[in-house]
């Protein structure tokens, strides 16, 4: 690609385009580009789906005929050329070049005039559909190669110092001239000079291209020498190492380009050899020997330089060596006739002598004191001469005297461990290298405790032919300490108190001493979660780069990223939730640096201190309308309570709305009508759990910022006070929901236009005493003419000291009770006792009874399009303060109210039985054992009258015997 200099803007030009849409490009154009000349033409493809290797087709449109396409050559078919373009597409003439899978180049390595035109470059559909631009075009134009350059062939003959001038330099004289000027003339400056002139052109992308290239004829320069003089110098070594190779060159400086010499050895002002401009040579009596046993040899290396080499060098040629050269030409005989002799100053030569050396000792860090598990790198320098030097490393333990060899090397090379570094599983593995003729390196790649002590570096040569050695040795000493006092581990965390979906991150920073010592490390991530008391398995990165999960955090692993590097282990948590809230500690353990292939044990190992983080929800953002205002509507006529947020947190979340409403009546509580949950569910409260109600009641979300309250055919018991309670909840990925935050919006006061009817009861305030058991029964009567065209409704209610109001039973306007809770459907009636009483009863009157009861009136009428019973107006009693006196007590009751009373007369026939029990048992056994006892004592009895008789039978026969005999 060095032929084509716009190649690097072109690709430039690319790496500007957009990915998105299929979109391809050519080099801008006009392109200008010379007749014979080569061109190459970028392509390339982004935004595309499919393969990576996309194909390409190229294709022209003549000036003679613009709207005709003509095919070059395709990536994808080799029939694709057009028979004009074929031959020269098969030829190679015309190629492309692949530079990527979506680039290619088009290049025509040589134009013709024909080639003018417009060229395309199109990509094959690879997408799923058709988006983008699939081909693109430019323009090239080929002109004809006028350029021309000539200079005029001659021989130029110059002497050496003739210009004055000191340089080489190139002049333009005109717009198509140029001079070349040499100054200070060489004899290397002999040879051809021609000149070469190319020709640029500047593309539309601001890149110069060559387009045309020619060379002149050439001229020749010869450069002659003004003297013929000339000087003789020797080179060679000075001092030599007995036995050595020696060599000595005669030099001859300046004289003729071509002249004929001969030179002569002298050693102490004695000739040696002489080798004639023919190159005979001619070695004296005493050296033919030498030469011819292979120890001496002279020969002429060029025209001006002459060798005389001695292989084995010994005390007899050390002195002064010198040579004369004589310049010389042929006679009209055919002999040879000196011109001019020269002769070269004494060179002395001597044998080396060994000298004392110096040895010096190191650690390549300059530093005497390493870290357990860290390599020890020791250095042994030897000063004085070059020379094969044999090296040997040994150990003194700390504490012992007995030196242990480590390692050495020979002179050839030959390295030799001691026993107990040459194990391939030993962890400390010394290593010994030369690293130049005079240093040499021994590593043990990672120290113990027990590399303690003085390490011992003994070099030594061999000197002379008798092969003596000599030595020279040096000390250093060594202190390994140890990991475990050093190891420092720290925990940190840039945010230890994080946003609820937000990231945070926690690095766990190891810490050896003061140096940079890499070894393998195994990091242990714990957590405890609040409410827990041990710590629990996150994860743990072993040595060897194995990550291991812990069982019971499922939650870590999706969200976790881990970077590990020689001293720093980072854990990065994505989208925090309470899950992640907690205490976080990493424990880290040092191991070998062999550890990775051998089971070495732990090092040392260290435990950060605990880290708290804290997770907590983002500040709410939320605020609803706080203004209040007035509605007033005409009866059985339908309305809308509007809410209206007026900012929200960003992010995905979702909000609560829940509807309260407050009667008229001043004490009235606020009552719970109902709430769109966050999923958009409505529950409606325990005051509207009714079919009626929640027909009349029902909630709507008009956008995300307002929402309204729907209440239909109002009636008198709709008129109080409405606010909406407004929540802003998240759903996190643990799934579950959290509360950001909440506003209450402003008061709506639902009025009812007078309608003319009123409803009035008596006000009158009373204390009823009833006692514990029996029946109650409370009045509540109204006052004034009643229409005979009304319907009446009554709603009773109670107040317990130690919890608000609740309604206990709705006797409706159609006669039907409607009850606050079931369990007191067998306890409470409500009725009519006339046209202008209303009771409540309450049977079996318990000590919970007790507190205040007062009733609700509403008068109903029937109204027309539709007709429908509507309530007109309402009013309350004064409370009813019921008090309830517990009742005397009779002596099962007395019996019960006792808890000890009641276990005793529980658990005592359960003992007295249980006691009865174990006393038949016991009777039961002690019988058993006399029955027993005498069964034994009729067994005894009967032995022993069996023992009696036959013991006087046993006398009687032995009596009987005595008589016999």
């Amino acid at each position: 690609m060095a032929r084509f200099p716009h190649v690097a803007s072109f690709f430039l030009f690319l790496t500007k385009l957009s990915i998105g849409q299929r979109e391809v490009t050519v080099q801008k154009g006009p392109l200008f580009r010379a007749e014979g000349y080569p061109v190459s033409i970028g392509c390339n493809v982004t935004g595309h789906q499919g393969p990576s290797e996309q194909h390409f087709q190229w294709s022209v449109y003549l000036p003679t005929a613009p709207t005709q396409e003509i095919q070059i050559i395709s990536t994808m078919d080799d029939t694709f050329s057009y028979v004009v373009y074929a031959n020269r597409v098969k030829s190679r003439e015309i190629y492309v070049e692949r530079v990527q899978g979506n680039s290619v180049f088009l290049h025509i390595s040589k134009l013709q005039m024909k080639d003018t035109g417009e060229y395309e470059c199109f990509t094959p559909n690879t997408d799923e559909k058709y988006y983008g631009t699939y081909s693109a075009k430019t323009n090239l134009t080929v002109i004809p190669d006028t350029l021309s350059v000539a200079m005029a062939p001659q021989t130029l003959n110059k002497e050496e110092e003739r210009f004055a001038a000191g340089d080489v330099r190139l002049d333009k004289l005109g717009v198509t001239t140029f001079r070349l000027s040499m100054g200070r003339l060489q004899p290397s400056d002999q040879g051809q000079l021609f000149c070469e002139a190319s020709e640029w052109i500047q593309d539309p992308d601001e890149t110069w291209t060559s387009i045309t290239k020619k060379q002149t004829d050439r001229t020749t320069l010869r450069v002659q020498p003004t003297v013929r003089d000339f000087q003789v110098n020797i080179r060679a070594e000075s001092t030599v190492h007995e036995g050595k190779s020696l060599e000595l060159v005669c030099l001859v400086m300046g004289g003729g380009q071509d002249p004929h010499l001969q030179a002569t050895w002298f050693f102490n002002d004695v000739e040696m050899a002489h080798i004639d401009a023919g190159g005979v040579l001619d070695l004296k009596k005493d050296y033919q020997e030498r030469a011819s046993q292979g120890q001496l040899q002279v020969s002429k290396l060029s025209p001006k330089s002459f060798s005389l080499k001695i292989f084995s060098v010994g005390p007899e040629n050390e002195g002064a060596y010198r040579c004369v050269v004589a310049e010389v030409t042929r006679a009209q005989m055919g002999s040879w006739q000196v011109l001019q002799k020269k002769q070269s100053p004494d060179s002395f030569v001597r044998l080396w002598k060994q000298a004392a050396r110096n040895v010096v000792v190191s650690t390549k860090n300059r530093q005497q004191a390493v870290w357990e598990g860290e390599a020890l790198t020791l250095l042994c320098k030897a000063d004085g001469a070059e020379n094969l030097l044999t090296v040997a490393w040994w150990h003194v333990p700390q504490n012992q005297t007995q030196p242990v060899f480590v390692a050495g090397m020979e002179q050839d090379g030959t390295v030799k461990l001691g026993a107990s570094y040459a194990e391939l599983d030993n962890l400390r593995n010394a290593r010994l290298e030369k690293m130049d003729w005079a240093t040499f390196q021994l590593e043990i790649a990672s120290t113990t405790l027990t590399d303690s002590g003085m390490y011992e570096c003994r070099v030594s040569e061999r000197t002379g032919s008798q092969a003596r050695n000599q030595s020279w040795t040096q000390k250093l000493s060594i202190t390994v300490k140890p990991l475990e006092s050093s190891l420092q581990v720290s925990l940190m965390s840039r945010l230890p108190q994080v946003k609820l979906t937000n990231t945070f991150d926690l690095s766990c920073i190891v810490r050896v001493g003061y140096s940079d010592l890499k070894v393998p490390l195994t990091v242990t991530w714990l957590f405890q979660p609040p409410r827990s008391r041990a710590f629990d398995l996150l994860l743990q990165i072993t040595h060897n780069g194995t990550i291991e999960w812990g069982r019971g955090l499922p939650q870590f692993q999706r969200k976790t990223k881990i970077s590990q590097s020689s001293f720093h282990s980072r854990l990065l948590i994505h989208d925090a939730t309470e899950e992640e809230a907690g205490v976080y500690q990493c424990k880290v353990e040092v191991y070998d640096r062999n550890s990775l292939h051998t089971n070495s044990p732990v090092r040392a190992s260290a435990s950060s201190h605990p880290l708290r983080i804290t997770v907590t929800l983002p500040e709410s953002k939320l605020k609803v309308n706080s203004s209040s205002q007035v509605q007033e509507i005409s009866i059985n006529s339908n309305t809308d309570i509007e809410c209206s947020v007026l900012s929200q947190s960003p992010g995905n979340l979702q909000l609560v709305v829940t509807w309260y409403f407050s009667p008229i009546s001043t004490d009235a509580p606020w009552l719970r009508i109902l709430e769109v949950d966050q999923n958009h569910v409505v529950k409606y409260g325990d005051e509207f759990q009714t079919t009626r109600r929640k027909q009349k009641f029902h909630a709507e979300k008009v956008s995300q910022d307002l929402f309204q309250l729907h209440i239909l055919n109002v009636e008198d018991s709709d008129q109080g006070r409405y606010r909406c309670a407004v929540e802003e909840w998240f759903w996190s990925t643990n799934s579950t929901w959290h509360k950001l935050g909440g506003q209450t919006s402003g008061l709506t006061e639902l009025k009812l236009r007078p309608t003319g009817s009123k409803v009035r009861i008596s006000k009158g305030s009373r204390t009823e005493n009833a006692s514990e058991h029996s029946e109650v029964t409370i009045y509540c009567s109204l006052e004034g003419a009643i229409s005979p065209a009304s319907l009446f409704s009554v709603m009773w209610y109670r107040q317990r000291e130690d919890s608000g109001s609740r309604m206990l039973v709705h006797l409706q306007h159609d006669g039907l009770l409607e009850y606050g809770e079931e369990g007191l459907r067998w306890r409470l009636h409500s009725y009519r006792s006339s046209a202008a009483d209303f009771v409540l009863a309450l049977q079996r009157v318990e000590m919970k009874d007790a507190g205040k009861y007062w009733c609700k009136v509403a008068e109903w009428q029937l109204h027309s399009n539709p007709s429908k019973w509507v309530s007109q107006a309402s009013d309350e009693s004064q409370p009813v303060v019921l008090r309830v006196l517990p009742s005397e007590p009779t002596l099962p009751s007395r019996i019960c109210s006792s808890a000890p009373l009641v276990y005793f007369l529980f658990i005592c026939p359960f003992v007295i039985l249980l006691f009865l029990l174990m006393s038949l048992l016991c009777l039961y056994c002690k019988a058993k054992k006399l029955s027993a006892l005498r069964l034994s004592m009729q067994k005894e009895q009967s032995l022993w009258v069996n023992l009696k008789e036959a013991g006087g039978r046993t006398t009687n026969r032995m009596g009987d015997d005595d008589e016999d005999s």
